[in-house]
């Protein structure tokens, strides 16, 4: 196949999520003309608000918490508060509740954590503080691609040594009660992995030094804020969206930025891509799905450790063990992964009310109803939870792939993260692709699932770099 000649100033971005409008928000300020196609009404991907149950209450339609666009060294780069963007923070980052009544808080203080876990809080302490410390230089390691060597190997070492391993494995080596070894494996269970799959620490670790660093916090007004801002400050760019434009062959003479899953980029590029590249995109693996209710309530949720109440995030897992055996297997009581917005940004809701998001994770394209056995978790660490139901919504895994076809099977992931796909996602070459100037960059690239921006920067580095070089 003969060259395609690429437009110097020109530049496409299929798909509007946080990764498609970095993407498209740096090539902006490189000085190209950048258009933006999305097939969806409305841009945003993952971080989108909708009035989903009651009228009023305003609910996150995917992703709801977001300690990693905080610690986004990509989206400090932006202005987004300008454009409209504000943080919110909870007293607390997150709370895991236990049947003895009381919750293990993470707080933003190492040192407060560390207190509530008995004679595991130094073992805490040695595990976070030194990470903790080096978090500036840490970060910007640990959210792009594998680097050999890395920029900081002293630090990349200390963090490898633990975040390689099995989050559970780590989990009992290095803590002895309940208290740590839950707090852990419930940090572990955003990983997407089974607990005894490496490197299911390493996500643990990460959200956590995120707490303690960062915070977890959340767009007052709703998920949406992210996107809205994003496209605000692409627009006064000079960039272009284009909603309701579905791509279904890959664009010729610009350069390409796909913002897809390998699913969707084998449907685009069909026979132009070699059997070889297009093999390895047919053998990516996807990781479990997610069955999420979203929930309009009269009142707030009637914890029975009154330190839930302080977190935006509550982890509703019992004991390490259930955890590992809900994620490695999915049987048992699910563990709930819960945000509670309006106790910290109420006009989310109507006076007095108050809205509650929660999802478990389960096989990828399960069609089975979980609804019974999430809000069966929440009454046993809330009692009184469903009297104070006004109304719910359902999402299975197909309802998420109808609404955004990148979420394949209910994956939130962009591909399962273990050490196989970890590191080269989705394939060896990363970002490229062996078309000339057609890069990758959805969750499907490093580093992966999350609303921080990241898979856009590097792939936009990465076409940088070729551009320089003439290889673009």
């Amino acid at each position: 196949m003969a060259p395609v000649a690429l437009s110097a100033n020109e530049a496409i971005v299929i798909g509007s999520g946080p990764n498609g409008l970095s993407a498209a928000i740096l090539l902006a300020r490189a000085g190209l003309r950048v258009t933006v196609h999305e097939a969806a009404g409305e841009a945003g991907g993952g971080a989108r608000s909708a009035a989903l149950t009651l009228p009023g209450f305003v609910h996150d339609v995917c992703s709801g918490i977001h300690p990693m666009a905080v610690a986004s060294p990509c989206f400090e780069q932006f202005p987004l508060a300008a454009h409209g963007l504000e943080w919110v923070h909870p007293d607390a980052p997150l709370a895991h509740p236990l049947d003895d009544g009381t919750a293990v808080v993470l707080e933003r203080s190492i040192d407060a954590t560390a207190r509530q876990l008995d004679q595991d809080g130094r073992a805490w302490s040695r595990l976070m503080d030194p990470l903790a410390d080096a978090w500036p230089k840490l970060r910007g390691e640990l959210l792009g691609p594998l680097r050999i060597p890395p920029r900081h190997p002293l630090l990349m070492a200390r963090f490898g040594l633990h975040g390689i391993r099995a989050a559970r494995s780590l989990a009992e080596s290095l803590f002895r009660g309940v208290r740590a070894r839950a707090l852990f494996a419930g940090l572990a269970a955003h990983s997407n992995l089974p607990l005894e799959t490496r490197p299911s620490a390493a996500i643990a670790m990460v959200l956590g030094l995120c707490g303690h660093t960062v915070g977890w916090p959340f767009p007052r007004g709703g998920a949406g804020r992210i996107a809205d801002a994003l496209a605000g400050y692409l627009r006064s760019l000079g960039g272009e969206i284009r909603t309701n434009s579905r791509v279904t062959d890959l664009p010729t003479g610009a350069l390409l930025f796909c913002d897809v899953t390998p699913r969707q980029f084998l449907a685009m590029a069909g026979a132009r891509l070699p059997e070889g590249f297009r093999r390895s995109l047919r053998h990516f693996r996807y990781g479990p799905g997610v069955f999420k209710l979203d929930y309009a309530l009269s009142g707030p949720i009637p914890w029975r450790a009154r330190e839930c109440a302080r977190a935006g995030t509550v982890h509703l897992g019992g004991t390490i063990e259930e955890i590992a055996e809900w994620e490695s297997h999915f049987t048992g009581r699910p563990m709930v992964l819960l945000a509670q917005h309006t106790l910290f940004d109420p006009a989310r809701a109507p006076a007095g009310k108050h809205t509650a998001w929660a999802y478990c994770h389960v096989p990828n394209g399960a069609t089975g109803d979980y609804t019974e056995a999430i809000e069966s978790q929440i009454e046993r660490f809330a009692p009184g939870f469903r009297s104070r139901i006004l109304a719910r919504h359902v999402l299975t895994p197909a309802a998420f792939e109808q609404r955004n076809p990148n979420l394949v099977g209910g994956d939130l992931g962009g591909g399962a993260s273990d050490l196989r796909q970890f590191f080269l996602r989705p394939t060896r070459m990363l970002y490229r692709t062996p078309l000339r100037g057609v890069y990758l960059c959805s969750a499907s690239t490093p580093p992966s699932g999350a609303v921080h921006g990241m898979c856009g920067y590097h792939a936009v580095q990465a076409a940088l770099q070729d551009l320089r070089k003439g290889a673009a």
